[in-house]
């Protein structure tokens, strides 16, 4: 935890003593709440692919994160309060990010690391690829990139301990977690033929029966109206040079009906010079 210095805390409207400034404070209970935490974050021992190389290097002694309380990072989820999604989230690895994020205890906050964690990056299109963790869990923070930089981390992590200075304990929209009640937890997807959120099981029998119905389903339908009518005329044969009637050699032109002229007489001399010859022979 950081050094704690007074005057950080000051927010009131009472004038202090310059000599009891670093001994006396007069603030709110949700200012020293959350400067407590976000001192103090734990991030989750947890990585998914190459922007948990970019996270290791942000821990270790070039960027040293431990400058922001928050080198402690444990390898279980039940004492950890931040989840780092660093890397590419395939639908196989869905089920147990959110069966560890129900796993920690709130006051809880993810953060998508890179753009595959935040909407699937280079491979969005993929079959196995989830475009963003959001679609499951809620995210707090985002940090663009492929990877991003350690520099791009810490500046999520500051920008993570920003959101938590403006909380306040009065507000129950800022901190669910003291509401009426246990929080409910994440349902988990199901892993089948393709990963299933249950909160969209509703959604998904009605797709099912409209398709059993031979309907359309799942996708935007035009009106009739907009959908463009093509007419494709049947294909007629080409008819030979010499079947063309003399009507059509009279509508084209001259030079053009003589040149097709001196083509049919060339050609019939051609056919009864072979039919000649096969005589002959």
């Amino acid at each position: 935890m950081s050094t704690l210095d007074m005057r950080d805390l000051q927010s009131t409207e009472f004038p202090i003593p310059d000599e009891l400034q670093s001994n006396v404070a007069i603030t709110s209970l949700s200012k020293i709440y959350n400067w407590s935490r976000r001192s103090s974050m734990w991030p989750l021992l947890f990585g998914l692919a190459c922007c948990a190389i970019e996270m290791i290097a942000t821990a270790a002694s070039r960027y040293d994160f431990s400058r922001f309380g928050m080198e402690v990072m444990r390898g279980s989820p039940r004492q950890s309060d931040l989840l780092i999604i660093s890397g590419t989230v395939t639908k196989k690895m869905v089920v147990p990010i959110v069966r560890i994020y129900n796993q920690m205890p709130e006051p809880k906050y993810v953060m998508a690391m890179g753009a595959c964690a935040s909407g699937g990056g280079p491979f969005k299109e993929g079959y196995n690829v989830v475009s963003g963790i959001d679609q499951y869990i809620p995210v707090d923070v985002y940090v663009p990139g492929c990877p991003p930089t350690p520099q791009a981390l810490i500046y999520g992590l500051i920008s993570l301990q920003q959101k938590i200075d403006g909380q306040s304990l009065a507000n129950l929209d800022d901190v669910p977690w003291y509401g009426v009640g246990p929080s409910e937890a994440v349902p988990v997807p199901v892993l089948g033929p393709d990963i299933v959120d249950p909160r969209q099981a509703e959604l998904i029998r009605q797709q099912a029966a409209m398709a059993a119905q031979g309907m359309p389903y799942g996708r935007r339908e035009l009106p009739a109206a907009a959908v463009p009518q093509t007419v494709v005329a049947p294909v007629e044969e080409k008819p030979a040079i010499a079947a063309e009637s003399a009507e059509t050699a009279e509508e084209i032109d001259p030079e053009k009906a003589a040149r097709l002229a001196k083509r049919e007489a060339a050609l019939a001399r051609k056919r009864a010079a072979k039919a000649a010859a096969e005589g002959e022979g």
